[in-house]
């Protein structure tokens, strides 16, 4: 096991893995910017280096910084997190050609799913179902581009091969928007991800947004640890998550997490990691692949009693995972909900001084936040500033949990998204379980403020 691990993130998440560390005994040293120096977690570690100005890119953007304090501090390896450099290819080769163990994936896994054409590929050789579409990036020839259209049929949805986090998409009704559509997709995907490489998949209308959480070692083993969904969406920003998934067959969620969990093997995956896919009309499709810890990691946490976290750094360091596939039972169920600190209905960020923070407690309750009353939430990263989770014997134990959880909630002196989460966990069609990715941009149209 490693004596000391570099994190290199911030908010909850960097709270998150320091408490794996001092369960495993390890020391944590903790990277701030200028802007987090009174950070709940800052505070707390024996180690803390700063590694720049507010600005992402001068701080925990950059690569230069986190190694010197790593190399400082003696560190042994380096945790992500999610966000920032988690899936940097660059940044894992780096850090590895530095000496310490990057704690995720290999870079070549990295950049095999990164890329969202070659991580389709991959998949498609696997035996994993894919949304139909192009067999790559769509060539320049406008002649060709209109071909593979037609051949998936309209609607379709351009997406750039290096997008994420819901941006560098755009559907496409018609044949005469196509070419106009591929063009501006490529200059955005250009200017956002450095690569302008474009693909093409069918746009299927109503579908879920299922994942499968992954975990493999360094010794060829994988399992997955069964499903979440995460289909209460807006702009593809995940607000509500839950596991298992509200009416699929456990048949079909085995199926298609033994596909990952061959997947996994086939690329020689380590760590963790999430599948993604549409779910409609009972048929799975493949979009992307996360390669780092997911925001909605808690939620399979409490059903399969695994510390995913903890995982990670064990796996990390050689040894092989403690559990097989049979040993993992899922019990209950787990929702989680994303507090922003924004207006809970025009979604601009509110950033600003605390003034009391009082989170809720009791039975089946978990909340994972870096914030305190007098901590100042800075302007300049996401807008997050935790999570409630709770856990039920039930999906309708669990709902009547965080309807408790949220009334408990005391966030004053700035804006959150507490009033939404209200509304959705009394809303009829959201109690009643399924809803596709479209359904909460559709709520929030009808109920304009």
């Amino acid at each position: 096991m490693f004596k000391k691990i570099l994190i290199a993130n911030r908010g909850e998440i960097a709270l998150r893995i320091q408490r794996a560390c001092q369960e495993l005994g390890v020391k944590a040293v903790m990277v701030y910017s200028e802007a987090d120096r009174e950070a709940k977690y800052v505070k707390l570690a024996e180690e803390a280096v700063c590694i720049g100005p507010a600005p992402s890119p001068l701080s925990y953007l950059n690569m230069p910084a986190i190694i010197s304090a790593a190399e400082v501090t003696d560190a042994e390896a380096i945790h992500p997190g999610y966000g920032f450099l988690s899936e940097n290819a660059d940044f894992a080769e780096r850090v590895e050609k530095s000496g310490f163990e990057f704690i995720g994936p290999s870079p070549e896994s990295i950049r095999i799913m990164g890329d969202k054409v070659s991580a389709k590929q991959a998949m498609i050789k696997a035996g994993v179902p894919c949304v139909p579409g192009s067999e790559g990036a769509l060539p320049d020839d406008p002649v060709q581009i209109r071909r593979i259209a037609r051949a998936v049929g309209y609607p379709v949805i351009i997406k750039a091969a290096g997008g994420g986090g819901g941006r560098g998409m755009r559907v496409v009704h018609t044949e005469a928007a196509l070419i106009n559509a591929v063009q501006t997709t490529k200059s955005e995907a250009a200017a956002a991800f450095g690569n302008p490489s474009v693909y093409l998949e069918k746009f299927l209308q109503n579908p879920r947004h299922i994942e499968i959480q992954v975990l493999a070692d360094k010794h060829r083993n994988a399992v997955y640890l069964g499903e979440r969904d995460c289909s209460m969406q807006r702009r593809h920003q995940k607000v509500i998550e839950e596991a298992p998934a509200p009416d699929i067959p456990r048949r079909l969620i085995e199926r298609i997490g033994e596909r990952c969990v061959a997947a996994c093997k086939k690329i020689g995956y380590r760590g963790a990691g999430t599948f993604e896919f549409l779910y409609e009309n009972g048929e799975f499709y493949f979009i992307e692949m996360n390669t780092r810890v997911q925001v909605e990691h808690p939620v399979t946490e409490w059903i399969t009693g695994i510390d995913i976290v903890r995982t990670q750094i064990l796996v990390a360091a050689g040894e092989k995972l403690p559990f097989t596939q049979r040993q993992i039972q899922l019990r209950g169920h787990a929702i989680e909900c994303r507090i922003n600190a924004e207006d809970a209905y025009k979604f601009t960020p509110s950033p600003g001084r605390v003034t009391m923070w009082h989170p809720p407690g009791g039975p089946g309750v978990r909340v994972d936040s870096h914030v305190y009353t007098n901590y100042y939430v800075p302007p300049n990263y996401d807008s997050m500033i935790g999570k409630i989770i709770t856990h039920g014997d039930t999906r309708e134990q669990a709902l009547a949990r965080m309807r408790t959880a949220l009334a408990e909630t005391v966030v004053e002196g700035i804006q959150t998204n507490i009033p939404l989460h209200r509304e959705m966990l009394v809303d009829a069609k959201f109690v009643a379980g399924g809803t596709s990715i479209h359904y909460l941009e559709e709520w929030l149209e009808q109920h304009k403020r």
